[in-house]
């Protein structure tokens, strides 16, 4: 990674190969195999089934910046290029709210015009959520992602911003992704709109359903994946029916090294989504330069087999 992000500075994945293409198995490491095995099942279509139909040619994206220092978002931004939309990671464990405020200001000193989203993935209390908001809502946020956890948080923290005239949409993220029942958050009207993640929701198809199932605005996102990985959730994006905000899908400029070259990376704020079978082709000699240590290897191979027997048993 060029930066920690999600605490991470190295990311790990398993690529897998088939028919249709290449497909990404990339779960976070402390993920239970049952959470993890919907993102196996998200490989196995990209792999083996491909994608559905575009209905749009491109999709625009926009930058993402980690929890760091406010004198490097100016560095962070640089390696997304011409972006109109910036999310900006908050409530990092360990920091204070100040940070994230001069964080918010250096991104809105960077970039006057653009659409600003922060996403604090859970790490605010209710009243700690509220209070922040207020204080980030200053600088015009386009929408919140998952302030608090769970869906009786997110319902909350929605009416008590209503309530002080605070006017900052909420997004569920992992409300939808993490949950049994990924539907339940439109249900209880606990979200403006939805994050939607290829790999975790398993698979485009899947994620699809969910969106027009929960009849609620979405946004695409990554996983940190790779740009085999991130082929899928620009498959997911294109097909979409409606698009109407930038979607979280350049990550890939947060990786110091992919395995595809030219790697998925934005241009002029846009990922292209046509012929993305082709352009998720791992380069060998990037395979081959970048791969894992044999421990880690058998380590992954042990946690495929696991998943793929869950799948097995579901199927």
């Amino acid at each position: 990674m060029r930066v920690k992000f999600r605490g991470v500075t190295e990311r790990e994945a398993l690529l897998v190969r088939g028919p249709a293409g290449w497909g990404e198995f990339s779960p976070f490491l402390e993920y239970e195999d049952a959470e993890a095995s919907r993102w196996l099942a998200s490989g196995i279509e990209a792999a083996w089934e491909g994608f559905p139909e575009p209905v749009r040619g491109r999709v625009p994206v926009n930058a993402t910046v980690p929890a760091v220092p406010a004198g490097q978002v100016r560095d962070v931004l640089a390696a997304f290029g011409p972006v109109q939309a910036v999310k900006v990671k908050v409530a990092e464990r360990g920091q204070a709210l100040a940070d994230d405020i001069a964080r918010v200001a250096a991104v809105r000193d960077a970039l006057p015009e653009a659409d600003l989203r922060v996403d604090a993935n859970a790490g605010w209390t209710v009243p700690e959520a509220v209070e922040a908001l207020v204080r980030l809502g200053e600088f015009s946020l386009e929408y919140a992602e998952q302030p608090v956890p769970g869906i009786n948080g997110l319902a909350e923290v929605r009416a008590l911003l209503e309530a002080r005239g605070t006017p900052v949409p909420i997004a569920a993220d992992e409300a939808v992704r993490k949950a049994e029942d990924p539907l339940r958050v439109a249900r209880a009207r606990a979200a403006d709109l939805i994050i939607v993640k290829a790999a975790p929701l398993g698979g485009v198809r899947r994620a699809l359903e969910i969106v027009r199932e929960a009849g609620l605005p979405a946004v695409v996102s990554s996983a940190l994946d790779t740009s085999v990985g991130l082929a899928a959730g620009v498959a997911l994006a294109a097909a979409l029916p409606s698009l109407p905000h930038a979607c979280g899908l350049g990550t890939g400029a947060l990786l110091a090294h992919d395995v595809v070259s030219p790697a998925l990376v934005p241009d002029g704020g846009f990922l292209p989504a046509d012929r993305l079978a082709q352009r998720a082709e791992p380069d060998p000699e990037l395979l081959a330069r970048y791969a894992a240590p044999e421990e880690r290897r058998q380590w992954w191979l042990g946690r495929l087999r696991r998943c793929h027997a869950l799948l097995a048993a579901r199927h």
